[in-house]
């Protein structure tokens, strides 16, 4: 594609806003949480899923939201709402990346977890950049030395690909981003992919300072 070549040529190139599609992976059984539906949890006024998005709007040009429970209660963080198509549910977040590209209508799609609240602001540009140097069709974020497979920018046209590993009871989003071949890159603060888990890392980032 055009894009991939002037990509190679100029390792500063990036993709408009407006071809990308984020998508918040918010379909998880909150299991660590005690079952909660973790992207619905409040921080400081906002739930950790709107928190994402509020991060996210800036860099794309359309929003979706993967869940499996509450629907309603996350479509009124104004973006359309995804359950997963898998015939069980909570199959996994390559269950919600899956319906996320089937419902992208850009030519790109930004993945991030519900319960990551500090995204990077140029997390979309910084993957772009490395996607089109690389000549990619997906580029994840690395930090601390750490790769943050599921905080991914994809080609919506890999969908076939995706399911295709799904029916072979593939599960791990890194593993299936493997089979496509994948760039990186890499970002300074790796507190910028922190993501909350537990509990007790709610309440202490519940607490006054």
């Amino acid at each position: 594609m055009a894009e991939r070549d002037a990509g190679a040529a100029d390792a500063r190139a990036s993709i408009d806003p407006s071809r990308i599609t984020g998508l918040v992976l918010a379909g998880g059984r909150g299991s660590r949480m005690g079952g909660a539906d973790k992207g619905l949890l409040d921080l400081h006024g906002l739930s950790l899923a709107g928190h994402a998005l509020r991060r996210l709007s800036p860099q794309v040009g359309a929003l979706l939201i993967s869940a499996n429970r509450h629907l309603d209660e996350y479509a009124r963080l104004g973006a359309r709402v995804l359950p997963d198509a898998q015939p069980q549910a909570f199959a996994g977040p390559l269950a919600g990346i899956a319906a996320g590209l089937r419902a992208c209508a850009t030519p790109w799609l930004l993945c991030v977890p519900c319960d990551g609240p500090w995204l990077p602001p140029d997390l979309a540009q910084r993957l772009g950049q490395a996607a089109l140097a690389a000549g990619r069709d997906a580029a994840i974020a690395v930090a601390g030395g750490r790769r943050q497979p599921v905080h991914a920018l994809l080609r919506s046209d890999l969908l076939e690909s995706l399911l295709e590993f799904l029916r072979g009871d593939g599960r791990k989003v890194e593993d299936w981003l493997r089979t496509v071949g994948f760039a990186e890159a890499v970002f300074e603060d790796p507190r910028a992919f922190d993501n909350i888990n537990l509990p007790q890392q709610l309440e202490a980032l519940r607490a006054p300072d």
